[in-house]
């Protein structure tokens, strides 16, 4: 008998042929993404935004409270007045904020304050993480395993990106509280993630760096 607020989970089975070959290609698939920060101009169908979104909203939560807001923002004036307010934190941070390892970490990569893709990008996906849920009649809610479950969105997100054929870039410019007030958000929502998205420019060059292998990050227990 089936149990009141529960349903019969839709399960696609597939043969351990079929397992193991399905697996293979998303790997290799998923293995051709990068981060990029190279963006071209061109535009990307609010649609496929949406869909996107609507993958991260998928992902698991603690208690299913789904503790995420995600904030698309394609307004060429908004994006330029956080390009002013990421580059002015960053200074900070390339300047005084980063220790010398950090600095040192990042020489490959070849970055420094100067963030063009804020304003390059077609969207930027600020993700914000809800720390409790405000309800409206004052008291509050609390939210389950936040960063745990936020993550987890994030990471459902840019597979779904590079499954739409874009590109992104996971931006942290560190304190993040600045985009709260550029974008108003309510008191209980802490800025999580900045994300640009679009397509690479061209000509657009990705570090050349290798991932560890398999034996590098994983532990068998048989």
């Amino acid at each position: 008998m089936q149990e009141q607020g529960f349903k019969l989970y839709d399960y696609e089975s597939y043969s351990e042929e079929e397992s193991i070959e399905r697996s293979k290609r998303f790997f290799d698939f998923m293995n051709k993404r990068r981060s990029v920060r190279e963006f071209s101009s061109k535009s990307v169908p609010k649609e496929v935004i949406e869909n996107i979104i609507k993958t991260a909203g998928t992902a698991p939560s603690g208690a299913h409270k789904e503790p995420w807001t995600f904030c698309a923002v394609s307004n060429q004036e908004l994006k330029s007045r956080i390009r002013e307010m990421v580059e002015e934190e960053e200074f900070t941070n390339y300047h005084g904020r980063m220790g010398e390892e950090w600095l040192e970490d990042l020489k490959k990569f070849k970055t420094d304050h100067i963030k063009p893709f804020i304003e390059n990008a077609p969207y930027l996906i600020i993700v914000f993480k809800r720390t409790y849920e405000q309800e409206e009649e004052g008291d509050r809610k609390k939210n389950y395993y936040v960063n745990e479950s936020v993550g987890i969105a994030v990471g459902m997100m840019l597979a779904a990106v590079h499954n739409a054929g874009l590109v992104a870039l996971t931006h942290t410019p560190s304190p993040m509280n600045f985009l709260e007030r550029a974008l108003e958000r309510p008191k209980n929502e802490r800025a999580f993630l900045n994300i640009p998205v679009g397509y690479p420019a061209d000509g657009a060059e990705v570090p050349d760096i290798q991932r560890k292998t398999l034996s590098e990050i994983a532990e068998f227990f048989e």
